[in-house]
């Protein structure tokens, strides 16, 4: 891009450990503060982004507080993803359409905005958030602004994982231009192209120079079975004693991905808080017998090689670390909102946009 970033100052609610933060960085968006309740997000976010880290519950903030970061820029921007676990397909509250405690941080993220009236406003989260009533009413309270909101496929937009994400843009600037798929790339990335230089360790393994390339061990069970499992192959695959009981039986039959191993030149499956574990799904290396690193876990998420995740000395827990990863926004994902942000900011200051407020644009025929 030739042109300048112009000044656009936003805010990341339930930023996690900064993969959203990031992306946008990346692109020239200038984060100010980021909000989340989870203490153990703030090394991560801090130390890899020039911004605080607000440790607060959304649902008790007031406009007033933001106020301060978000008068930074020429332009104005509240950015976040509500946790998602109510709709994912993970979860079992997910498959019910009934609103959830939970529900409400969504539209909590909605009255910040109707409060708040930035220039700009993104929300990236499951996909299965469309089907829920709470998605209209957050609609509702983007009254005045232009909404482009769609299913993306992230490995149209560069992300080497298999992961559908509902992202929403909104504008009180005009339309022109929020559109995710002029950030379309030709082929997507692979998992050898995003992990296959890291040196190779064994199950059980952490490396020296980094604390994060750690492999969780396997038992005796678990090491013959990924020695006799294939990329991209199934527990099927396996010689009849080393199949799981409980895969036996007809209700287990339909999960074949467990167990199994990535395969180097595809996208990785979706990266999930127990991404670490051999058995809980697609997460065993393409070619070293163990599962995934927490470092190529990240990694598959996008983030940088030298991401920060620990204070040094800090002991890895795979169980926190595999949820602050797998629960992040892709980097990439926020470095494309960012862009496609950018030029729209870019077009409005040439004066290509039309009047705010026409309504909402649904792009799911052209992004899914």
């Amino acid at each position: 891009m030739s042109e300048e970033p112009p000044f656009i100052s936003a805010v990341d609610l339930f930023c996690g450990v900064g993969g959203l933060t990031h992306g946008l960085v990346r692109s020239g968006i200038n984060v100010t503060a980021g909000v989340d309740l989870d203490p153990h997000c703030r090394y991560p976010f801090e130390a890899n982004n020039a911004a605080p880290f607000l440790e607060r519950d959304v649902k008790d903030l007031k406009p007033a507080e933001l106020e301060p970061y978000l008068s930074a820029g020429k332009y104005s921007m509240l950015a976040g993803c509500a946790p998602c676990q109510p709709f994912s397909t993970y979860s079992q509250s997910g498959r019910s359409k009934k609103r959830g405690m939970d529900w409400r941080l969504v539209l909590n993220f909605g009255s910040l905005v109707a409060d708040l009236q930035p220039d700009l406003v993104t929300m990236e989260n499951v996909v299965q958030l469309a089907d829920h009533e709470v998605f209209s009413e957050f609609l509702d309270s983007l009254k005045g602004y232009e909404v482009s909101w769609a299913k993306v496929e992230c490995t149209r937009i560069g992300i080497p994982q298999s992961r559908k994400r509902l992202v929403l843009l909104a504008s009180k600037l005009g339309g022109h231009g929020l559109d995710l798929a002029s950030q379309f790339v030709q082929s997507p990335r692979t998992v050898r192209q995003e992990i296959g230089k890291l040196p190779a360790i064994a199950a059980g393994e952490q490396h020296p120079r980094d604390p994060l390339h750690t492999s969780s061990s396997l038992s005796e069970t678990n090491m013959k079975r990924i020695k006799a499992s294939k990329p991209g192959g199934t527990w099927r695959d396996w010689d009849s004693d080393l199949v799981a009981e409980c895969h036996r039986k007809m209700t287990g039959s339909t999960y074949p991905s467990v167990y199994g191993r990535m395969e180097w030149d595809a996208p990785a499956p979706t990266i999930t808080t127990q991404c670490f574990g051999y058995g809980n799904g697609r997460f065993g290396h393409p070619t070293q017998d163990r599962a995934i690193s927490l470092r190529e876990a990240a990694m598959l998420q996008t983030f940088p090689r030298n991401y920060k995740f620990l204070k040094k000395g800090e002991q890895v827990t795979f169980s926190r670390l595999g949820r602050l990863i797998g629960n992040a926004v892709p980097v990439r994902l926020g470095e494309v909102i960012g862009q496609c942000l950018i030029e729209h900011v870019h077009a409005f200051e040439r004066g290509e946009v039309e009047v705010a407020g026409a309504g909402v644009s649904e792009q799911l025929g052209r992004l899914f």
